[in-house]
């Protein structure tokens, strides 16, 4: 009786739905990075304090009278921020900021819509192999869990600072980006693979290296948006006219040059930088000297370029005083690199078991 009543739920296999999973995924990925570029936007025009409550639900609806528009600008009146930077700020000049911190929570919330509900559709009619649904439930509950730390963020610059906590701002980033790396390595774990060997049994971790060095790449970024380091020792490659300047553990204890030195916080992330560029070159001369002409060997060569693409961005910023086109150009670029050295790893690492044809 119950495969009469639900003939299609149970006699689908799953298999022949994964390219319709693997779209949605992407298309989940594609609103994630315009989230994280807003986001930028957002604080590139200081506008992440322009609204001073957390109203998960309500706050979906902006202000649609003047005395809504009114009662936001006189919350914001009320902070740090606008008593010791802003004074004067029309209600024109208020409405700019806030639409740019509304159009980043809206966006927000749209991701978590376009992930939850066509989950709950796939899974409801039978269309998600059992392995794949702890996955996607573990990218479900971060994104829960950002939407937390997101207001965490935001909670920082509202009482005695002017603007938010460089340390949950680097953890608002960092956090956004492993959803967005989550998503594509499920979705590319879903999708045909080349039938080309890894060049070596090595070269799987070095592209895994890769994607944490990347990782690390953006953390230091978010630490450096922060601190609004982009904004001094706008030379390159001298930094204060040396190699390794001076001054980079002045604070103690030590460890808060790290987090809170503008200056040894440029620097790290200009070594991570470094860094990431000679891991990505060696791993591609190796994936061509053993593989040549592979699949993956064109993909190490590719990764190579966008690293080094993504280097000219980040110094041409630096060197112009972190306009906010270049900023977004360099914050997209260090999306587009995370992205590709993600799917070059799950390429490495092949398939899912279930995916495989």
């Amino acid at each position: 009786m119950t495969s009469a009543i639900y003939p299609v739920r149970d006699r689908v296999a799953p298999s022949r739905n994964l390219g319709a999973v693997r779209l949605w995924l992407y298309v989940v990925a594609a609103v994630v990075l315009a989230l994280v570029l807003v986001g930028g936007a957002t604080r590139l025009t200081e506008s992440g304090l322009s609204i001073t409550e957390w109203k998960p639900i309500h706050g979906i609806v902006p202000p649609l009278s003047q005395s809504e528009w009114d009662e936001e600008f006189r919350l914001y009146q009320q902070i740090p921020q606008y008593q010791e930077l802003n004074q004067g700020m029309t209600l024109d000049g208020f409405k700019t900021i806030y639409w740019w911190e509304w159009a980043h929570r809206f966006l927000a919330r749209t991701v978590g819509l376009v992930f939850a509900l066509p989950l709950a559709f796939f899974w409801a009619t039978g269309r998600l192999p059992g392995p794949l649904k702890p996955r996607l439930l573990a990218i479900l509950a971060l994104g829960a869990i950002q939407g937390g730390i997101g207001w965490w963020m935001v909670a920082s610059g509202l009482t005695a600072r002017t603007d938010v906590s460089q340390y949950r701002l680097a953890v608002h980033l960092t956090t956004a980006c492993l959803i967005f790396a989550a998503t594509l390595w499920v979705a590319r774990g879903l999708a045909r693979h080349s039938d080309d060997m890894p060049p070596s049994e090595g070269s799987v971790y070095a592209a895994g290296l890769i994607v944490f060095l990347a990782f690390c790449q953006i953390y230091l970024g978010g630490l450096v948006a922060g601190l609004n380091a982009g904004l001094t020792f706008n030379t390159w490659p001298l930094m204060d006219g040396r190699l390794v300047p001076e001054g980079l553990f002045v604070m103690q204890p030590a460890w808060r040059n790290l987090f809170e030195n503008v200056m040894t916080v440029q620097f790290l992330h200009r070594l991570g930088a470094y860094t990431l560029f000679a891991v990505t070159l060696i791993h591609s001369i190796a994936a061509w000297a053993q593989a040549p002409g592979t699949t993956h060997a064109r993909r190490a060569l590719v990764l190579l370029g966008l690293v080094t693409l993504q280097a000219m961005l980040g110094i041409t910023t630096l060197l112009l005083a972190v306009p906010i086109g270049w900023a977004l150009l360099h914050q997209a670029g260090a999306l587009v690199v995370l992205a590709f050295a993600v799917a070059h790893a799950r390429g490495l690492a092949g398939p899912y078991a279930f995916a495989r044809r």
